[in-house]
């Protein structure tokens, strides 16, 4: 009797699913193009419920029909290598999930490509790392329904739970938007973690607080309804370390292009997320050279009082930078959804991103409610939205001001507040840029007491 699935590619998450999948009650076959690293998982892992195969030919004809495969290689061009080798071995109704990283477009064309060959796909969005991949990720699987549903209950076993009694998996829709959604996921864990970062350095230079004071600080922050998240759990773990271990890295982040990909994608949809690309920049310019060539310039500016109570201003700078993050993520998800017809169900979405992944936190159950139906819908989007009033506003525009008198970068809870600006200014100043493009281009502009459009000879004095 054939295996029921089967899992191409044993780095760190293809292991740990495998496993995951294996512990669940599924018979499960692994292979891995390095055939040193499938015998020592094997050797380690091994049991009745997960073997290996020595090539893609034994790989396939070891699965149960209709084939159940699933790929967790390198984005990019190993997948698309990789489909290329299984496609003649597989028969038609054959199902292969790419849980990698992959890129949405890819994704558009290998649905395609394969559909025409009379092949399901999915590509299903994963986060949670190797621990969630381990012991229940976030799973946004989008594609092919009818092969959805027969992949489901593998991927409702393997899922986390969300809090309430469902699992973190549920059908996104057609074609590349689970890719899509996991991609903007990225995006927004970008957007929050520098804005964690960037309190972390006004704390430590600002507010001279310790390791041990930060991680005291973050761990009592995580015990709010407002910032209680998986990211800032983990950011009071790192502060806690005897050996100080986080004053020797580098100040240099990585990043692997989901981040770029989801502020490139909102600038094609013509969609804002200041917040996101200002924390693309912010990894961008970490690492630039341009750093280690003007450590001279010069840098002149009167400091200001430091408040008392430092750690709530920024606690209220951080809950409102949160919020801001949030709302463009989905906002760009909700959009690029209409704009593609994915009918996407904005608050199941929300739903499988509470349990499982990265940017897991508390106050996603607001946002979920916030999405949902009317009039819970309402009551959510006020409590959401109370964050921004009275003295947490005032607190975050201190904050930006703090770190603007100290020299200190603050690029994502500076571009939340111009968003919040922005949206609540009852007049812009866009209409001096409508009549520059209009004198230099004759690109005409809108009246505010006249309907039309509108075209000026435009003299230089």
């Amino acid at each position: 009797m054939g295996k029921v699935v089967g899992l191409i590619g044993l780095a760190t998450m293809g292991k740990n699913l495998a496993r995951n999948i294996a512990g669940k009650g599924f018979s499960i076959i692994v292979y891995n193009r390095t055939a040193k690293r499938t015998e020592e998982f094997i050797k380690e892992f091994g049991e009745k419920k997960l073997s290996s195969a020595k090539n893609l030919k034994e790989f396939v004809k070891n699965l149960e029909q209709p084939r159940k495969i699933i790929l967790l290689v390198k984005a990019g061009e190993a997948v698309d290598e990789t489909i290329e080798k299984l496609m003649p071995l597989l028969s038609k109704g054959d199902i292969i999930s790419d849980l990698g990283n992959s890129r949405y477009s890819d994704t558009f064309n290998r649905f395609w490509k394969l559909k025409k060959k009379g092949l399901h796909f999915i590509g299903c969005g994963i986060s949670g790392g190797e621990e969630g991949a381990l012991h229940g990720p976030s799973l946004m699987p989008g594609g092919d329904k009818n092969a959805y549903r027969k992949m489901r209950n593998i991927f409702r076993k393997i899922a986390a739970d969300d809090g309430d009694g469902g699992k973190c998996v549920s059908y996104i829709g057609p074609v590349a938007s689970g890719h899509f959604i996991k991609m903007v996921h990225n995006g927004i864990e970008y957007a929050l973690m520098q804005a964690i970062a960037e309190s972390y350095d006004i704390l430590k230079k600002i507010g001279k607080s310790n390791n041990k004071d930060l991680s005291l600080t973050f761990a009592n922050w995580n015990k709010s309804e407002t910032l209680n998240s998986f990211l800032i759990g983990i950011t009071a773990n790192i502060f806690a370390r005897k050996d100080n271990l986080i004053d020797f890295i580098k100040d240099i982040a990585g990043q692997k292009g989901t981040g770029r990909w989801t502020s490139m994608a909102a600038l094609e949809y013509g969609i804002p997320i200041p917040t996101i690309h200002a924390a693309v920049d912010a990894r961008a310019l970490s690492g630039d050279s341009i750093r280690k060539r003007k450590k001279n310039l010069p840098k002149n500016f009167n400091k200001i009082s430091i408040p008392k109570d430092i750690d709530k201003v920024i606690k209220n700078s951080l809950e409102c930078s949160f919020v801001c993050i949030l709302n463009q993520g989905l906002t760009l998800i909700r959009r690029a959804g209409k704009i593609n017809s994915w009918n996407l169900d904005m608050s199941e979405i929300i739903r499988i991103w509470r349990g499982g992944c990265i940017i897991r936190a508390k106050q996603l159950e607001k946002w979920q409610r916030a999405y949902g139906k009317k009039p819970q819908a309402q009551k959510a989007t006020k409590e959401i939205i109370k964050i921004f009033e009275g003295k947490s506003q005032q607190n975050w525009r201190s904050t930006i001001a703090l770190a603007s008198q100290y020299g200190i970068p603050v690029p994502t809870m500076g571009a939340s507040l111009s968003y919040y600006d922005t949206i609540i200014a009852p007049r812009l100043p866009q209409n001096l840029i409508q009549a520059q493009r209009d004198l230099f281009g004759a690109h005409s502009y809108e009246r505010t007491d006249k309907k039309g459009v509108f075209h000026t000879e435009w003299y230089y004095e």
